[in-house]
C-alpha cells in the first residue's frame, strides 16, 4: 500500500469541566476518542492514523456526532509525512518521557 495515502487526524480541544455535567461530557468524549481507534499525543491533543480522505472524512463526521454541548474543538488533517516530520522539543523536566517517544 502506498504511504502517501496515509494520513493523520489530529483532534484538539478545550472543554469547560468546572461542573460534574461538564466534566461528564468532557470525559465521555475522551472515552468516545479512545474507543474510536484515537491516542492521546499530549493533553487535550488525540491523533488517529486513517487510511486515505475517505475514512478521515468518516471519522470527521463521528466526531460531529459526539461533540459535547459547550468547548471548542478543532481537527486538523495532515499526511504521514508531515505527521513524521514533527519535532519533539523537551525541557529537562520532561526529558526521560522525550527519550520515549523516540
Amino acid at each position: 500500500m502506498h504511504m502517501s495515502r496515509f494520513m493523520r487526524l489530529i483532534v484538539m480541544f478545550d472543554l469547560p469541566v468546572r461542573t460534574k455535567a461538564e466534566r461528564r461530557a468532557a470525559t465521555q468524549f475522551r472515552q468516545f476518542l479512545l474507543k474510536d481507534g484515537y491516542y492521546m499525543m499530549q493533553f487535550s491533543v488525540y491523533v488517529r492514523l486513517c487510511n486515505g480522505m475517505e475514512a478521515a472524512n468518516k471519522h470527521r463526521m463521528r466526531i460531529l456526532h459526539a461533540l459535547p454541548k459547550a468547548g471548542s474543538i478543532r481537527t486538523l488533517l495532515i499526511t504521514e509525512r508531515q505527521f513524521e516530520s514533527m519535532e519533539i522539543l523537551c525541557g529537562a523536566n520532561c526529558q526521560a518521557k522525550c527519550n520515549f517517544l523516540e
